[in-house]
């Protein structure tokens, strides 16, 4: 894959990646080496490794600690972990240790929220842990033994699928049974399957598949690709791991479906560093396939074709999940989003004609081809049909992955889960809606029938129950229960605070909207908040959502929106009335530490 400069810049990451793993750090003089090596500037490489969370300048330590610090992963005695780790090591978050052997950085959501509080040591899975975990896991590491020894093997934690005749994902499945199908089919005949089958992009966009695959195939070209999108990076998804776990073969065999399709001779899967772990043993089934020919030259077809695929790590940005932002990162630029002047499916990887499509998206193809399109179209509804994936964590008896049909109602859902008290709920991660009671008579559904301003349109709570009622809920994959001992505040700022972190930059109002809303909820949180902060918040969010390249954007807002619709009585009991006095302040636990020293030393008088 050679770039027109003649520079394979797609190899940039690996060596990167390489460079790292042997040093703990990028140094100056690799930076130079680097560049000159595929002839670009020095400032145009430093922007690109300090673009990416996971590259560092300075040392890194031999053995480095990420720890998850989702708002999950709090609630579940995260503090206690980070003091346990802090005070294990004797240093600080952000730090490493005098002898540079250990360091410990915070990150966001890793895929294993349904296990948490968890952390990637050499980016090696260690879950549920505990304090007493944690100086186990740091004694063993002095004495010598390895990450990937003692590390944990992630469940998978399927709690639900529908009967067996009615699962699509989770059940038994014959390696190879699907690709004899291509025996059968012309490549426009499989398009045209799955056009029929109504399957749309299960990554939160849901464009239809069989479309994307379509436009992709009318573009002339020497040469197309297709990506497999593995960069689940939405705070609280985990199911593109359960099925990379699970049914990685799905995967691999969606994709040659695909490329069979479409005309297409290379195929990727862009890899989240966070499941690293799971990469050699990708490697080593996709050698399976090349070895009986599935994958390679001349793969057996009606028309045969050539087709290969391989592995390219991310480096932890989580925009790259924008397909845009994914193929720049690929080509060894900084994984920035791109106007939408070309779609990939015109002009992608390298200037080609792209496919790119998750995990959970390819792996469905494979099923919907052995199952028959008839028996598909009876599951779910007559919109959506068949089954969809939720990750579920938080406050709920069973957290884990579902299976369910398109079509059940949340409130069902929750009872499922075993969710009691259940205040709120961030659907679809941070990047989705802020759900309250109003909303648990809706239907799970791949649409969603209430656009981005449509709160505006609604008296008050009430009403949007009465209308809202049996809707649609649109299911991105992320579902994280909040139940009332929660604090919807604290919540919020966590999630602030993720896209003020996650935003690339490259759109101003993203940039500096997303900060300006950040200090926003410091200001409601502090009690100086005031009526017309949340008249700027919606209006500044308007902005965000208009002038934002990608979904990080648009999206960003949505949940603190909704809040402030779905919740007044939170905000109304601590907003000012345009006065100095704050609401938030309160005498007694003002005083609380002077009290304690006063009744001290009057019981020593004693």
């Amino acid at each position: 894959m050679i770039t027109e400069n003649k520079v394979d810049r797609s190899k940039l990451m690996d060596v990167i990646w390489d460079i790292q793993r042997k040093k703990f750090q990028i140094t100056h003089d690799d930076i130079s080496k680097i560049a000159q090596e595929f002839d670009m500037s020095r400032m145009e490489l430093e922007g690109i490794v300090t673009f990416y969370h996971f590259y560092h300048r300075t040392p890194c330590g031999k053995y480095t600690i990420y720890l998850n610090d989702s708002i999950v992963s709090e609630h579940s005695g995260r503090p206690e972990v980070l003091h346990a780790f802090e005070e294990a090591l004797g240093i600080k978050l952000g730090r490493i240790t005098a002898d540079g052997t250990f360091g410990l950085f915070k990150t966001p959501c890793i895929g294993l929220s349904d296990q948490e509080p968890s952390c990637l040591i050499n980016f090696k899975p260690f879950t549920n842990l505990t304090p007493e975990k944690v100086r186990d896991i740091i004694g063993r590491l002095r004495n010598g033994e390895k990450p990937s020894k003692i590390c944990d093997k992630p469940k998978t934690n399927i709690r639900y699928t529908p009967e067996p005749e009615r699962t699509v994902f989770f059940k038994p499945y014959t390696t190879y049974s699907s690709l004899d199908k291509l025996n059968e089919y012309e490549p426009s005949e499989v398009i045209e399957l799955v056009k029929k089958s109504k399957l749309t992009g299960r990554g939160g966009a849901f464009f239809p598949t069989g479309l994307k695959w379509q436009f992709c195939s009318q573009n002339e070209a020497d040469i197309r690709y297709i990506i497999c999108n593995a960069d689940e990076g939405e705070p609280g998804t985990f199911k593109d791991r359960v099925l990379l776990q699970e049914h990685p073969e799905l995967l691999i065999e969606g994709m040659i479906l695909a490329a069979y399709a479409i005309g297409c001779s290379q195929g990727a899967i862009y890899l989240r560093a966070e499941y690293m772990y799971l990469k050699k043993e990708l490697e080593s089934l996709l050698e399976e396939y090349r070895n009986n020919g599935y994958l390679g030259k001349d793969i057996k077809a009606k028309k045969p074709f050539d087709f290969d695929i391989y592995i390219h790590m991310g480096a932890g940005a989580y925009v790259c999940g924008e397909e845009t932002a994914l193929i720049h990162s690929m080509e060894g630029k900084r994984g920035e989003p791109s106007t939408k002047e070309y779609f990939p499916v015109e002009k992608g990887f390298n200037g080609k004609p792209t496919v790119v499509n998750n995990v959970e998206t390819l792996c469905a193809v494979p099923r919907i081809l052995n199952m028959g399109l008839d028996k598909y179209l009876t599951l779910g509804t007559e919109q959506t049909p068949g089954t969809k994936l939720l990750s579920v964590s938080g406050d709920c008896g069973k957290p884990g992955l579902y299976e369910i049909e398109w079509g059940m109602k949340l409130r069902e859902f929750l009872k499922l889960i075993e969710a009691r008290n259940t205040k709120f709920i961030l659907f679809n991660g941070y990047a989705g809606e802020c759900l309250s009671e109003a909303d648990f008579d809706r239907e799970i559904s791949g649409k969603n029938l209430l656009a981005d301003d449509d709160l505006l349109h609604f008296k008050d709570t009430e009403e949007y129950t009465q209308k809202m009622s049996g809707k649609g809920l649109r299911a991105g994959g992320s579902v994280m229960i909040f139940n009332k001992g929660r604090d919807l505040l604290h919540v919020l700022k966590n999630v602030a605070d993720f896209f003020v972190a996650e935003s690339c930059g490259i759109c101003v109002p993203c940039r500096t909207g997303n900060f300006l809303l950040n200090k926003k909820i410091d200001r409601i949180k502090l009690g100086h908040g005031e009526e017309k902060d949340l008249e700027e918040i919606k209006e500044w969010s308007k902005i965000i959502k208009t002038t934002s390249r990608c979904g990080l954007g648009k999206m960003s807002s949505t949940a603190l929106n909704d809040a402030i619709f779905k919740f007044p009585e939170v905000f109304g009991t601590i907003l000012s009335e345009n006065t100095d006095f704050n609401k938030a302040f309160n005498l007694d636990d003002a005083t609380i530490d002077y009290d304690h020293i006063i009744n001290e030393m009057t019981s020593d008088y004693d």
